[in-house]
């Protein structure tokens, strides 16, 4: 994998670039869509790659461990096979999923003993398993497993933590490293840099990840309970030590202004369930501001859904009539939130991008900002 700086923000650490991979190449500051169990909620991959223009997407390697099971993507040919996408695609390793477990999950020096939440069965994450889980995968970028503690973790907690992630880090390394790809094409091992909200944590995280050189980092642990502006604060400290020339992705983040905000921090990559979750409750995000289709107001309006036509959806629906169906829970009201906000989504970076090639990227920002989060 390749990463190649191609232009930098004036007056912030916001930068464009351009990820290169065996399944595509893809323009960064990105938004991915989340597709969970190797499908993205109500979405054709169809329209992921030809309506809303989506370079690249995830698969998260707990859900997928479990049902369909690695035997039979091993037996497909790997996800992309398995699912018809055929650009590239990033694995969350689990490790989130598996300590939102609670009660039904115990973790050791080994890794996680868990129960899975579809028949109860136990199993054992270790990090060598979940390197094995996701080479059967066949993500072009994988993650290392880590534990994600919570955001409001005290000190004493979060640092044991960051000690039990950077020993499975290093095992994770050790077994991706002495281990193939297995469908014939490149692979790349992310490490997770974690640390909470303590700044010397983070910086030590960050350090022992950039020791171990590889094609890329990620920054887990935010977005979890803690203010926005730790998380911020956290972004910058991690940034710092993190290389220039190597891509950057902020794990589960978020809204929009989050999303501006961080890269103008110097972040590349993001993924958040939000665009298609909150989509299907009724919440559209537009280049004017925030909708709760639900509301009355909307009942009679027969204006498209966003002005700016980045989709289909928002050229041939209109605000009546997606209230219509969402009121009465036909499922087609789901798919067209959920196409509308992931293009909603993918226009926004694309915008950063070009902002900061043209050298005002701050300038857009702070004004995008304010207007997209505003609700009408």
């Amino acid at each position: 994998m390749k990463y190649t700086l191609l232009a930098k923000d004036r007056k912030s650490e916001a930068r464009r670039g351009m990820l290169t991979t065996d399944h595509g190449t893809v323009e960064t500051p990105i938004f991915m869509p989340v597709g969970t169990l190797g499908s993205v909620k109500a979405v054709h991959m169809r329209e992921l790659r030809d309506d809303i223009g989506a370079q690249i997407i995830l698969g998260n390697t707990y859900h997928l461990y479990l049902r369909p099971g690695t035997e039979t993507l091993r037996e497909a040919g790997g996800l992309h096979r398995f699912n018809g996408w055929s650009k590239p695609i990033l694995t969350d390793s689990g490790g989130f999923q598996v300590f939102s477990l609670g009660d039904c999950r115990k973790i050791t020096e080994e890794g996680v003993t868990f129960r899975s939440h579809i028949d109860g069965s136990k199993h054992l994450f270790t990090p060598e398993k979940v390197m094995d889980v996701e080479r059967a995968i066949g993500a072009d970028i994988v993650m290392a497993f880590d534990e994600c503690p919570p955001g409001q973790s005290d000190y004493a907690y979060a640092r044991k933590s960051l000690e039990l992630t950077q020993r499975w880090l290093e095992r994770c390394v050790r077994r991706f490293d002495e281990t193939e790809p297995l469908y014939g094409y490149h692979q790349s091992l992310f490490p997770i840099v974690q640390g909470c909200v303590y700044p010397d944590l983070r910086t030590r995280a960050a350090e022992h990840a950039v020791a171990l050189d590889r094609e890329g980092y990620a920054i887990g642990g935010l977005a979890v309970g803690e203010p926005a502006e730790a998380m911020y604060e956290m972004i910058g400290v991690v940034n710092r030590v993190l290389p220039q020339d190597k891509p950057r992705y902020l794990m589960g983040v978020g809204t929009p202004e989050n999303i501006l905000e961080a890269i103008a921090l110097g972040v590349d990559m993001f993924d958040c369930v939000m665009p298609t979750r909150n989509g299907r409750n009724g919440m559209l995000f537009t280049t004017e501001g925030i909708i709760n289709i639900k509301n009355k107001k909307w009942e009679r309006d027969f204006s498209p859904l966003d002005p700016a036509g980045l989709c289909f959806a928002d050229t041939d629906y209109s605000k009546a009539y997606l209230r219509h169906l969402i009121k009465s829970d036909e499922i087609l009201g789901l798919q067209i939130c959920s196409i509308h906000n992931l293009s909603f989504y993918l226009w926004l970076v694309s915008e950063a991008r070009r902002h900061i090639s043209e050298g005002d990227f701050s300038e857009w920002k702070t004004a995008t900002a304010r207007r997209v989060m505003t609700r009408l």
